[in-house]
């Protein structure tokens, strides 16, 4: 999208939500094609590495990766090429605005998910997760980042789900993780998980050695062997998609280390691997497409971070 394009749209939401008159209260400050715009617009100035280009809310933030920064440092000081994968995912009611977007600093891959919230259509939260293939335990696949036509799609009237289920069904999603357990999610029988663009769950060709990512969604949680991830806090589902069903959420999954084994549901005992039987956590920014009151399709971006490290959104970090 050409920048001329970008103000355009931005120009023209504002117009249209000064001009809404007796619907002013029902119209969103800015609809699916204002919040997308505003992503555009701060992709392009990442690009050029200005972030004077974006209008912002005078108590702004920024974070990256979990650390507060200021606007021009980290991702902003490399040389900035965008790739062609875009996805994005709006929430209209909240004011918030997702993308998940593949770029080059300096030559090398990496995949950026970005949370925009905007307010008077200014940027007053900026969120950055950026998987770096440096990064100690990071596998990421960036050429199978492709456009999934599933997460796009709109849902029927009969898929959709209110607001509070959606976010309630991403929920029980980290309840199954940590419980070990399949009881707790309802997936859907086709469901396939994508981390940095990897297949890991309902993955046919997946090689001997991760076998379990033949599996799906439901047969890995019915097996037990997520018990491994000791907690997951500070769960946040800043953007709900209704539209499309998507919910998108930012958590950190931790491992304390301290066991050698786990036993799985059947009563058959695991060793704990590297790196999971040392104290470190994930940062996780995890997608899911919710049809009909099931999960479909989560899409995750996935990378290690020092143990109980806060994202930067939480006081508390619990």
């Amino acid at each position: 999208m050409s920048l001329q394009r970008l103000f355009t749209v931005l120009i023209g939401a504002c117009l249209l939500a000064a001009g809404a008159g007796a619907n002013a209260q029902t119209t969103p400050e800015c609809d699916r094609s204002c919040l997308e715009a505003f992503a555009d617009l701060y992709l392009d100035a990442l690009a050029h590495r200005d972030p004077s280009r974006l209008p912002l809310t005078k108590d702004a933030r920024y974070t990256e990766n979990g650390i507060a920064l200021a606007l021009g440092d980290g991702m902003w000081g490399p040389e900035i090429v965008l790739g062609n994968y875009r996805l994005f995912f709006a929430d209209p009611v909240a004011g918030q605005v997702g993308v998940y977007a593949t770029l080059e600093e300096h030559g090398h891959p990496a995949i950026l998910g970005l949370r925009l919230m905007i307010v008077e259509r200014q940027i007053r939260e900026m969120e950055a997760l950026v998987i770096r293939s440096t990064a100690r335990g990071t596998f990421s696949d960036i050429p199978n980042m492709k456009e999934n036509p599933l997460l796009t799609a709109a849902l029927t009237e009969p898929e959709k789900r209110p607001r509070a289920e959606m976010a309630r069904i991403a929920n029980s999603y980290f309840e199954g993780l940590v419980n070990g357990t399949d009881a707790e999610t309802p997936f859907a029988d086709d469901c396939e998980r994508v981390e940095n663009g990897v297949v890991t769950a309902n993955n046919p060709s997946a090689e001997t050695a991760m076998a379990m990512w033949k599996m799906s969604c439901r047969e890995q949680f019915a097996t037990g062997l997520t018990k491994v991830i000791t907690n997951i806090r500070e769960r946040r589902f800043p953007v709900v998609d209704e539209e499309r069903g998507l919910v998108f959420t930012i958590i950190r999954f931790d491992h304390h280390g301290r066991n050698k084994s786990i036993t799985w549901n059947d009563g058959s005992v695991h060793p704990v691997n590297s790196p999971f039987d040392e104290p470190f956590s994930f940062q996780i920014g995890e997608l899911f497409k919710i049809v009909d009151g099931r999960i479909r399709h989560i899409d995750a971006l996935v990378f290690p971070v020092p143990y109980r490290m806060p994202t930067g959104w939480v006081e508390t970090g619990k």
